[in-house]
């Protein structure tokens, strides 16, 4: 596209330092099944005045990942001259770690956790909402005053309130704890 619209200038970001490097021939290509790839790049370089590649960690590829899903949803009129995108960095990361509390002041859980302590259900539950804790119950297990879900894979998830969750997230966002799960769990 950017040599249709006859760019002069282009700037590729990519995730992949080792392709960055093959195409820029700073490092040699020892995969022979992409090497055509790499020879096809080379000479669609050669189109432009000006061309510079620039690396970015997988973990900052977001940025490139939500450019390039506005771009496919963008319909392009037949002009020589696309408006750019301004983009706008911050000076440190932002995280929004939001959990809402229930309006009754119970945790999210708590007319599961009813219904495996007593076989009863809420008292102003309808029809639906028997039906649905009917079928999640047999998805949870509880252990004292802890209420767990099982996984899949046999695995127990504890179930915290919206104040637990919150101190949760801010934990792990401040990296003071770990992923709260095993490897295989995190990797799924």
């Amino acid at each position: 596209m950017a040599i249709d619209k006859e760019i002069q200038e282009l700037l590729v970001i990519g995730d992949s330092d080792l392709l960055i490097l093959q195409v820029q021939e700073e490092w040699a290509m020892k995969n022979l099944k992409i090497a055509p790839y790499v020879k096809l790049v080379q000479r669609l370089c050669k189109r432009f005045c000006k061309i510079k590649f620039r690396h970015t960690s997988r973990l900052q590829n977001e940025f490139a990942d939500a450019l390039a899903t506005i771009s496919s949803m963008i319909k392009y009129p037949d002009t020589s001259y696309i408006d750019p995108v301004e983009i706008y960095l911050k000076e440190q990361p932002v995280h929004c770690s939001h959990v809402e509390a229930e309006p009754d002041g119970r945790p999210w859980y708590f007319d599961i956790k009813w219904y495996l302590e007593t076989g009863t259900y809420p008292d102003n539950a309808i029809f639906n909402q028997k039906k649905a804790i009917y079928r999640m119950v047999n998805n949870f297990f509880p252990s004292g005053e802890t209420l767990y879900r099982r996984t899949l894979d046999m695995g127990l998830l504890r179930c915290v309130d919206a104040i637990e969750a919150t101190k949760i997230l801010e934990q792990i966002h401040v990296g003071v704890c770990g992923t709260h799960m095993n490897g295989l769990t995190l990797a799924k």
